[in-house]
């Protein structure tokens, strides 16, 4: 409970409970630890909310044993002094930070729901940009054993101009765009054509882990109060204007419809309302990614069916269509026997191209053979013919002796 004072500051019973013990029935256990923090001087209550429940932060002197307690890598927030007034009496707060407890209570209904723990979480993280200003994450979120590796959250009371939001993911974009110390410039520009493999030279992936997805780490908000068609409005409203930067770029090629998302910003919304309604909380289907239409779970939304996977399907699927194409023109040129009408083999395709001054090259590989054969036949009996024809005087000559000698006798 310590951990988790000095990791968001400031907290509800509820928002501890849901957050560390999630299967209690309610927050009874967590009150009564507050309690005894309470009487061992390291908690005490800020203030009172108009829901009547208690703010509980850290004693100076529990601040200090969070700090033991948490891991070096891990942000601890500040300290909330307590102040006095003239009669010496405590000051209480001047009123609930609803934006903190809305973050707080964000953080609370993800762990509840097995999206970490509450040092899966670290707050106000800020990405400094190259002009000076520096875009603060509300919450950041790391639960690689829901495959969600690193998101970064956005809390929003819809209390501000739809413009901030869209602000805020272009220079989520910007920062994420940056490349890291030494990285070589020439090279980072070449892989801009070539998948992920122009996230090795940008400064995030040297901070977060891969998301296990194409793209930069996801974005997420969360919105809560006003109503409903408010809250909608709203989301309908980013989507629009924040189009450039989430919805990627159309793979080229005829008959694809496949997205390159490597250089954009996967950015999904809820509601906390939706989640707290829901009999799963933040695991159901609570989450809608830009662009599309359904809610999902969070890591539906997250994956990119219609991405990488879908393109090297329809690469394949196109490849064997021009294949097919091809083969169909290639049988539509294909050479036909002059003489029986056949069509040639590609072996006697092949050779008639390749020797294209061979007589005889409107003839089939066995009209050819036979051809040959015709005239192989034809001059061996020319031969022949000429042979009878050379042996017949000698012949003639050879009976005329043969008769004159017989008489003599």
């Amino acid at each position: 409970m310590l951990k988790a004072l000095g990791i968001f500051q400031r907290a509800t019973a509820e928002h501890l409970w849901r957050m560390l013990r999630p299967g209690d029935r309610h927050d009874r256990c967590t009150r009564d630890t507050l309690n005894a923090l309470k009487e061992q001087g390291k908690v005490w209550v800020e203030t009172r909310l108009e829901s009547n429940h208690q703010l509980w932060v850290l004693t100076e002197r529990g601040h200090k044993e969070a700090k033991q307690l948490l891991p070096g890598n891990v942000r601890v927030s500040a300290l909330r002094k307590l102040e006095f007034d003239e009669d010496g009496e405590p000051v209480t707060g001047d009123g609930f930070d609803e934006h903190a407890a809305a973050v707080t209570l964000t953080a609370a209904v993800l762990t509840g729901a097995g999206f970490g723990t509450p040092l899966s979480w670290q707050t106000e993280i800020g990405h400094k940009l190259p002009y000076g200003y520096t875009q603060y994450a509300d919450l950041t979120m790391r639960a690689p054993d829901v495959d969600v590796p690193a998101m970064l959250l956005e809390v929003d009371r819809v209390n501000e101009p739809v413009d901030v939001l869209v602000a805020k993911v272009r220079r989520y974009t910007e920062w994420f765009e940056l490349l890291a110390p030494k990285a070589d410039k020439a090279k980072a520009r070449a892989a801009r054509h070539d998948g992920a493999a122009v996230h090795d030279f940008r400064l995030w992936s040297r901070i977060y882990p891969e998301t296990g997805q194409e793209g930069y780490v996801p974005v997420a908000f969360v919105f809560t109060g006003k109503t409903k068609a408010q809250r909608a409005s709203r989301m309908r409203r980013l989507e629009q204007a924040a189009r450039p930067y989430f919805a990627g770029t159309k793979y080229p090629g005829g008959g694809i419809t496949a997205v390159d998302y490597h250089q954009a910003v996967p950015v999904v919304v809820t509601e906390l309302e939706r989640i707290t309604a829901d009999p799963d909380g933040a695991a159901g289907k609570v989450w809608r990614r830009l662009g599309r239409d359904e809610w999902q779970t969070l890591t539906e939304a997250l994956d990119n069916p219609d991405g990488d996977r879908l393109h090297v399907v329809q690469r394949e699927l196109s490849r064997r269509r021009q294949a097919e194409r091809e083969a169909v023109n290639r049988e539509a040129q294909r050479p036909v026997c002059g003489r029986c009408g056949s069509k040639f083999t590609d072996d006697r395709w092949d050779t008639v191209r390749r020797y294209p001054a061979q007589d005889h090259r409107e003839l089939c590989g066995p009209c050819l053979h036979e051809h040959h054969e015709q005239v192989k036949a034809e001059k061996a009996a020319r031969r022949q013919a000429e042979e009878a024809a050379a042996r017949e005087p000698a012949e003639a000559e050879a009976k005329k002796n043969r008769g004159r000698f017989g008489r003599r006798r």
